[in-house]
């Protein structure tokens, strides 16, 4: 990782001897900003030393006895920082000040290691790493600070101090003070985990913290529009053209499966032909950095060649012109209320929706859709299977309650 390193030598005028008028001097070590100080041993008088140079001056015994000492000093701080960096270690100020007195890695700071962490993933965003990414750690480490500061009074905590507890009670605050959903709570606890894991790898810890810790995610409904929903929207004309924008580019990833986030980026050099003819869209997940290749239904085309001359299209260079998702969203809610649709509309409901009203209750296999959708696994695309197994359901007992209520048809008449 890329970071900012010096040594610098510094004179301590503050604390000048009364008795003999010399001053201590000390060593500062700086990397990304932090610093760490260590004492020298040596002490000088103030005209003698050179703030510019951070040495004494002249060629004196004396000052060649303490230039010298500085001299070693750094070459072995240096030495020590070029053998972790060559290591790819965690580096910190602190770090380089407790090897250079011999101390072991159990002086590892946990918000150096996260600050460290976010770090590398922000340095790497483009490159297998997305903001949103970079975003999610960073809320992660907010709500660990805050805990650290809330549950012990301090700003920061030693790697050789995790245990259970600290994990259980980092739980806790996340639901009970900052209010926080069961499986949101562990999805900032998997990103911790990461660190933790990273601590152990480089064997900055020898036991893991979260070893006899369960996490478990709550199976949560996936919301969507109806086949009747979705003709609602396309068939309804808006006399607000920004509604009108708005529900074009969400029947869109109605018909496409494509995140917000997938849609954004999305340009014409997405679109190009398949195998069997068809023009498809080939684009890699924002998310999961996975192929999401689906073929262009109709509507979906449709929607595409009405912004091809579109001036933020022409601008942009995009398919789309997508606005910001927050507005995206508010809109989206104005757009349902117009259209008689009582469900709390999402952009994300946008995916929901073509996994399950367009493909999957329309006999596409799920092995297909998991395809399309861009997932690393079957199983996530298995729950809106059973979504669907369940809308099945419930419409199968209509049906038996309608037949139930009439007279039961002939049979081998």
């Amino acid at each position: 990782m890329n970071h900012t390193y010096s040594v610098l030598f510094w004179l301590q005028n503050h604390k000048t001897s009364k008795k003999t008028g010399e001053a201590p001097i000390s060593a500062r070590i700086t990397i990304n900003g932090k610093r760490a100080e260590i004492s020298t041993g040596k002490k000088v008088l103030p005209e003698k030393w050179s703030v510019m140079a951070g040495k004494v001056k002249g060629n004196s015994e004396e000052a060649r006895i303490i230039n010298r000492h500085l001299g070693n000093m750094k070459l072995k701080l240096d030495k020590i920082h070029d053998r972790l960096e060559e290591d790819e270690q965690f580096i910190s100020s602190q770090i380089l000040k407790n090897m250079y007195f011999g101390k072991n890695s159990e002086q590892h700071s946990l918000i150096e290691l996260f600050k460290y962490h976010n770090e590398q993933i922000k340095a790497q965003i483009g490159q297998g790493y997305s903001a949103g990414t970079l975003e999610r750690y960073e809320t992660s480490f907010k709500h660990l600070r805050g805990y650290i500061k809330h549950h012990f009074k301090r700003e920061d905590f030693l790697l050789n101090e995790l245990n259970y507890a600290f994990i259980t009670e980092f739980e806790f605050y996340l639901k009970s003070v900052k209010h926080i959903g069961h499986n949101t709570t562990m999805k900032y606890l998997r990103n911790f985990k990461k660190i933790v894991l990273l601590a152990l790898k480089n064997e900055w810890i020898d036991r893991d913290p979260f070893a006899r810790y369960q996490m478990s995610l709550k199976e949560v409904k996936k919301d969507y529009l109806t086949k009747e929903e979705l003709s609602a929207l396309y068939e309804k004309d808006f006399s607000i053209e920004r509604l009108e924008h708005v529900r074009d580019i969400f029947l869109f990833c109605c018909y496409t499966g494509l995140a917000y986030t997938d849609v954004k980026k999305l340009t014409p050099e997405n679109i190009s032909k398949g195998l069997d003819g068809e023009y498809w869209i080939f684009v890699d997940r924002t998310k999961t950095g996975t192929s999401s290749n689906v073929p262009l239904l109709p509507v979906a085309n449709e929607i595409m060649k009405k912004y091809e001359s579109h001036p933020m299209t022409l601008n942009s260079g995009n398919l789309l012109p997508v606005i910001s998702n927050q507005k995206m969203n508010a809109y989206l809610k104005e757009m349902g209320e117009l259209c008689g649709i009582t469900k709390n509309i999402t952009f994300h409901m946008a995916r929901h929706s073509f996994a399950t009203t367009v493909t999957l209750s329309n006999g596409v296999a799920i092995e297909t859709v998991s395809s399309m959708l861009g997932h690393k696994n079957l199983k996530t695309t298995q729950i809106y299977a059973k979504v669907v197994q369940e809308k099945v359901s419930q419409d199968m007992k209509k049906l038996k309650e309608v037949l139930s209520a009439g007279s039961k048809p002939a049979i081998n008449q």
